[in-house]
């Protein structure tokens, strides 16, 4: 899986000559009003709190859309809808989730954007499993973690041209877990890349 990641993101670093030829890129801090996009990426996901285990390496798929929201500074409001494989070892937890980000723009360069973003994030387990760690036993997600997930979602973006890159954590600020003597959050950190249109 992670010779299958890094291959990918090499595909989209060598791919970045072509978009070249769009002028203004997936948006420009000057002019776009709307614009909308693909993320593909990596989680390096566990818990904090009563849960005591390594951490997971998961993936990350997305759409995503964004909106200026104000014509006189480069800010704008982001969404979309995003696959999030995480957990913990021998935790597997995937999540689908949709993020509220706020994002301002400034340039770099004349041709690199820098986004800082900082946000809820709403998210909804689908699937998982718990394994013993022999390997003997699973328990299924509904057992063992709450479906609900909210927290809060921070980082920064790079955009040149449609190419888009960022990195950036998670964390969750309710319980996971559904033993109501224990308590444990979601926490994440992630690097995706992508390219917006």
């Amino acid at each position: 899986m992670m010779k299958k990641f890094f291959a990918s993101i090499v595909m989209m670093l060598l791919a970045a000559p072509s978009f070249a030829q769009y002028s203004s890129g997936g948006f420009s801090l000057d002019e776009t009003s709307l614009y909308y996009g693909v993320r593909f990426g990596m989680n390096i996901s566990n818990f904090s709190g009563d849960v005591d285990a390594d951490s997971k390496v998961g993936m990350t798929l997305a759409g995503i859309v964004g909106l200026r929201v104000s014509q006189s500074v480069p800010v704008f409001l982001e969404s979309g809808l995003y696959y999030s494989g995480r957990g913990a070892k021998h935790l597997a937890a995937n999540y689908l989730e949709i993020p509220l980000l706020i994002k301002y723009g400034f340039k770099a360069t004349d041709d690199i954007a820098i986004l800082p973003f900082f946000g809820p994030y709403f998210g909804l387990g689908i699937a998982g499993k718990a394994d013993a760690e022999d390997g003997s036993k699973q328990s299924s997600f509904k057992n063992i973690l709450s479906r609900g997930d909210m927290g809060f979602k921070l980082g920064v973006g790079a955009e040149y041209n449609m190419l888009y890159l960022e990195a950036g954590y998670q964390f969750g600020v309710t319980n996971a877990l559904k033993v109501d003597e224990f308590s444990a959050h979601t926490s994440n950190v992630f690097i995706n890349v992508g390219v917006n249109f």
